[in-house]
């Protein structure tokens, strides 16, 4: 795949559910309209340049002026989809860590793991002894299996390096990945991941991020936001208002791990400093429900988490029909949620959130979106937006799309305009 955006056009015709087009790019969906994600069958799309330029229902199809490098597809009986979003991934890691996997089978906690000696601070002793340009070129192999999957747009944290070079040879990493074009790329410095070996305590080691390591990141303009694990054992509100605070003044937006494994107040917190979203959210309470609908800060489910972990999930149909602006990603890192299967997660969505296909499919596109500042750009198929987009398989509806959720779902995907191989 080419650099950038493709060049030269492309109309896909007859498809048979058109998912995402609109006359502008859609917004955040918040609510019950998540339902109401624009389709269109038996429909067309066109593509100029790696942008959607127009689109419609058959019935209403122009025809061809001019087939001067025209590539013409037809599409019958497929879904066309906006390219999946993932809003929430530690993609940039050294190794997997299928020991642990073996550990829970045998019946260790996560937190029991942790202990001793495991989970992230595994992650990160690992990534301290590999060199930036391995670290990069297995990132690479990563993010381009996703990109097979249908991933159009995605946010990379750092947080398994824990300290000043390691943090930043992470963020480098990532930003090398955004630098190729391929898809956009978000950027989140996560030093507060957890508290590493040799600190006494986790205000004392926040502080030295606050102090030595948020600093350099922002000269290095190497982040888009700032996260913290506010959870019981890892950070608490004091922390993480000092790290929000301290990224603030400095330009940062908040997008933070929260109520994971416990409620204690982090997503008021959150809600407070302006956070743009809250992700885990596998605990819930009715007061921390009522914040986030009356705020502009989206939650996040990660749905591949509560199911390698075995943890409660998100109580997704609670929060939409709260009115919320729920987004699904993936978690996707070595520990708690090895897949960037964003199809899965969208399907455990229905499964076991309790949202209806097409809510699922508006928080695993165009909320994902939002919850990156990326809504004018992906997520949608909106005249102006990038032409990222999956092709399906025939589906009889886009409902079988997610009712499928074990077969493999795209039989194309084409993203800026770009058709992967």
């Amino acid at each position: 795949m080419e650099n950038g955006f493709a060049q030269g056009r492309l109309l896909i015709k007859d498809i048979g559910h058109l998912v995402g087009f609109a006359e502008t790019p859609l917004e955040r969906m918040a609510g019950w309209d998540m339902r109401s994600m624009p389709v269109l069958e038996n429909a067309w799309l066109a593509v100029e340049d790696g942008r959607v330029v127009d689109g419609g229902a058959m019935a209403d199809f122009p025809g061809i002026a001019d087939w001067n490098g025209l590539e013409v597809l037809d599409a019958p009986g497929r879904c066309i989809l906006p390219a999946w979003v993932d809003s929430h991934t530690h993609l940039v890691h050294a190794a997997s860590r299928e020991g642990e996997f073996v550990d829970r089978i045998r019946g260790l906690s996560y937190q029991e793991i942790a202990a001793r000696g495991g989970g992230i601070l595994n992650s990160a002793r690992a990534l301290r002894e590999m060199p930036e340009d391995e670290l990069y070129a297995v990132s690479l192999a990563r993010m381009e299996r996703l990109m097979r999957m249908g991933t159009g747009a995605i946010e990379i944290k750092s947080g398994y390096g824990l300290d000043l070079e390691s943090e930043l040879k992470m963020l480098r990493v990532a930003r090398r990945l955004g630098a190729l074009g391929r898809i956009p790329v978000k950027t989140t410095f996560l030093g507060c991941h957890a508290v590493p070996e040799g600190w006494s305590d986790a205000m004392s080691y926040t502080e030295y991020m606050v102090r030595e390591v948020l600093p350099a990141v922002v000269a290095e303009g190497l982040a888009d936001h700032v996260d913290i694990f506010c959870e019981e054992g890892y950070f608490g509100l004091e922390e993480t208002r000092l790290l929000l605070e301290q990224a603030h003044l400095r330009g940062l937006p908040a997008k933070v791990h929260v109520n994971q494994f416990k409620a204690s107040g982090g997503v008021a917190l959150c809600v407070e400093q302006g956070a743009m979203s809250v992700d885990h959210l596998e605990v819930l309470r009715a007061e921390d429900v009522a914040e986030l609908a009356n705020s502009e800060t989206l939650p996040v489910a990660l749905p591949l988490c509560s199911l390698f972990l075995d943890l409660p999930f998100t109580p997704g149909r609670t929060l939409v029909d709260a009115g919320c602006a729920l987004a699904i990603a993936t978690d996707f890192n070595p520990g708690s949620a090895p897949s960037g299967n964003m199809h899965l997660a969208a399907a455990l969505g229905c499964m076991r959130m309790g949202l209806e296909p097409m809510e699922a499919i508006a928080a695993s596109t165009v909320n994902g979106a939002a919850a990156l500042g990326l809504a004018s750009e992906v997520g949608g198929l909106g005249v102006g937006q990038e032409a990222s987009l999956i092709m399906t398989r025939p589906l009889r509806s886009v409902d079988e799309a997610l009712y499928a959720f074990g077969d493999p779902l795209a039989e194309r995907v084409l993203l800026r305009g770009h058709w992967l191989d």
